[in-house]
């Protein structure tokens, strides 16, 4: 059968909100004897748009997502945007619309993108910017992977599919005619300052749209835009005195408009073609169709079976959230506009990606990706390889093809030796390891390595270091995951060398209180308590002491042993998302996200299972209010989803799964490269359940922690599980 240009193009898609049901205690018997053939029915792209915690003051209480269209790992995400500001761009509990920009950043913690709304009206345009909004009730909208749609209380009707760096969206207006149908278009607007230019056609709006400024860093982006409507304008005029706002209205009695618009970073011809080649000549019926029919081939990578209505939903929008980044940056041709400012091409066959939220994704979202799309996979790393190579040094937090210097650590070369330990091996990973271990010494990539690389720590006061503790700890952390990709590479001198640099985090073990604490460079110990903030980021000491994944046994026989390890874990989780103000765990933000696990090494996996169990079913729902926490381009929602699998990443470098017990009876892992991973479990989506006995491949499992071999040639894991 010969495929829609855009079905053929596509590289994902987005899905639409399921109807909330009244969930079931247990799952059918026919239910449990099928896997679920729709995954897409199970997204709700609206989780996270309103906030489900507390506000600690680490980018609010939501998981600032935005429901609108985008595809996997899309370059285009074309989402409403309402009057009241949240970082997704989408505040659920606003009524009111201004406008549906081309670009959103799902779930970080500060604003960028929120480029080129577009807003369908009848009538002239307000004189006042600020008041050209339209309200609607969410009772008229829907949102599903590929594609959005909304019609306002004025009759206006908007509906919006996406492809990797195109969209499709159309108008209806009402049927009366008694005001001309039109809309505005803004290249001067963005969630951050934006200036713009846009060319106004006779039934073509083009131009580009500079702005940045992420987090308030000195970034700053031009994306290229090209809109073709299938009517021609009858009336056309710039906005507010500039050249970067246009309005346009059609012949008088027109209902429906449908608007083709390509993106590009490189320039207008990059945009036009981008739309032409994904799009063609398709209907917006067969574009939205095509991006769920890929959102399904993507979320179908994981085949669940049983589990309740809340189950399945829950953990397909997290399955949905964790693949919208990172970015496709580069092209329908290759092209894309490196870290350098220049033009490159990548190799037939490949993505140039963009968007790494480092230290939130480098824990687990990025392992995900790799277990279900190697080949994607493995363009990340090639692409976080190009950025240090363009850049001269690996920022932290990348945002289109400039750094912003956010956050602390080391993440991106952390990002791609876990990818390459989850089969993600296509790339020169022995030039990643290089440019790595080069920029251990810039002060660009690592503040405060001097001290870091003689004193084994960066201490307390350094300047030019935010969280001098975090940091330490974030960097050991990186050296661990390089010193198993150099490992895996036979580079046994540079694998010793970062062995040794991971085990830093000894020098900030005190021994008197049992805490990782920030240290003075004569190697005194500042004041502590263990809700101290200073010298941490976005945690306290309490959170951090636990941030050893590379080497928790050493760090427990240094606490005194699992028996106090285990009675520390258990007051630790009196609370799941207590914020940095307490000693409890901080589920809603990323350092804690590998503790619940930390029991496996400790010899308590029951509690292990019990812990993420309880995080999973109480800081997760199906509802708009659904995240406690940023989702920060993935990275919460992937905890969720591999807490629903039952295993996690704990040690980043390594493809080493700690288990937990899985949320379904039976669940398939597609790879994407011919290996599959089964986990059979009956009687798994019970409110609580323990794990008696686990056989791999009939092979009795000994330890909770599986095999490296697990991941790369697959295999069948099979539980039996009884009441605690």
């Amino acid at each position: 059968m010969r495929l829609h240009p855009v079905a053929a193009a596509l590289a994902s898609s987005v899905l639409l909100a399921s109807p909330v049901r009244a969930d079931s205690a247990a799952p059918s018997v026919a239910e449990a004897a099928r896997a679920v053939a729709d995954p897409a029915a199970y997204v709700n792209p609206f989780v996270g748009t309103a906030p489900g915690g507390t506000d600690f003051g680490h980018g609010g209480g939501a998981g600032n997502t935005f429901p609108g269209a985008s595809a996997a790992l899309g370059g285009v995400q074309w989402s409403p945007d309402t009057v009241t500001h949240q970082h997704g761009g989408y505040a659920y509990q606003d009524d009111r619309i201004r406008g549906f920009s081309l670009t959103h950043i799902s779930g970080a913690g500060c604003d960028d993108y929120g480029n080129v709304p577009f807003m369908p009206l009848t009538g002239r345009p307000d004189p006042d910017p600020a008041a050209r909004h339209a309200t609607f009730s969410h009772a008229n909208e829907q949102a599903s992977p590929g594609s959005y749609g909304v019609t306002f209380d004025n009759g206006i009707r908007t509906r919006i599919a996406a492809t990797q760096r195109s969209g499709i969206a159309r108008f209806t207006y009402p049927a009366d005619g008694a005001r001309p149908a039109g809309l505005t278009v803004d290249a001067g607007r963005a969630f951050n300052r934006a200036t713009g230019d846009i060319t106004i056609g006779t039934r073509t709006l083009s131009g580009y749209t500079d702005s940045g400024a992420f987090c308030g860093s000195t970034n700053r982006y031009r994306l290229y835009f090209h809109a073709v409507f299938d009517r021609p304008f009858a009336h056309t005029e710039h906005l507010d005195g500039g050249a970067s706002g246009a309005y346009v209205s059609f012949a008088p009695g027109t209902r429906t408009v449908t608007a083709r618009v390509g993106v590009s970073f490189v320039d207008l011809d990059g945009a036009r073609r981008n739309a032409t080649v994904e799009l063609g000549s398709s209907s917006f019926g067969a574009v939205r169709q095509a991006a769920r029919d890929r959102w399904n081939a993507w979320l179908g990578r994981i085949e669940i079976t049983g589990g309740t209505e809340t189950q399945r939903r829950v953990f397909y929008t997290a399955l949905y959230h964790a693949l919208l980044h990172p970015s496709a940056f580069s092209d329908t041709d290759g092209r894309y506009r490196g870290m350098d400012g220049r033009v490159h091409r990548t190799r037939a066959g490949h993505v140039q990606y963009a968007n790494f939220s480092g230290w939130d994704v480098y824990r687990s979202q990025v392992q995900l990706l790799a277990l279900l799309a190697p080949h994607e996979a493995s363009d990340v790393a090639r692409s976080i390889l190009e950025q240090g190579r363009q850049a001269g040094y690996f920022d932290r937090w990348t945002l289109a093809n400039g750094g912003t210097r956010v956050m602390v650590g080391d993440p991106l070369p952390a990002m791609a030796a876990a990818i390459h330990a989850f089969g993600g091996t296509d790339f020169d990973a022995a030039a990643l390891l290089r440019t790595a271990v080069a920029g251990r010494s810039d002060d660009r990539q690592r503040p405060g390595h001097e001290l870091y690389d003689t004193l084994g720590y960066v201490p307390a006061g350094t300047k030019g270091v935010w969280g001098t503790a975090s940091t330490t700890l974030e960097y050991a952390v990186a050296d661990g995951a390089l010193a198993r990709l150099a490992g895996r590479l036979g580079d046994t001198r540079t694998e010793a060398a970062l062995t040794r640099a991971a085990g830093n985090w000894r020098h900030l073990f005190n021994p008197a209180s049992g805490y990782l604490q920030p240290r003075a460079a004569d190697g005194t110990w500042p004041a502590f308590t263990p809700v101290r903030r200073t010298d941490y980021v976005e945690g306290n000491a309490a959170q951090y002491t636990w941030m050893v994944p590379q080497d928790l046994p050493a760090l427990f026989t240094a606490m005194g042993g699992n028996a106090a390890v285990t009675a520390r874990l258990d007051t630790f989780f009196t609370e799941l998302n207590a914020g940095a103000a307490k000693p409890y765990a901080y589920l809603g933000n990323e350092p804690s996200f590998g503790t619940p696990w930390a029991y496996d090494y400790a010899g308590r996996p029951d509690r292990t299972q019990d812990t993420v169990r309880r995080a999973l079913t109480t800081l997760f729902t199906d509802r708009p209010d659904g995240l406690v926490g940023n989702d920060d381009l993935g990275a919460m929602s992937s905890w969720a989803v591999w807490a629903g699998l039952g295993m996690y990443p704990e040690i980043p470098g390594s493809p080493q799964l700690a288990l937990a017990s899985p949320l379904f009876p039976a669940i398939t892992v597609h790879r994407g490269n011919g290996v599959t991973l089964s986990v059979v479990a009956p009687g798994a989506s019970a409110a609580r359940s323990r794990v008696r006995s686990l056989h791999l491949d009939g092979r009795p499992v000994g330890t909770a922690v599986l095999p490296s071999a697990f991941v790369a040639e697959g295999g069948v894991l099979r539980y039996r599980l009884t009441a605690p």
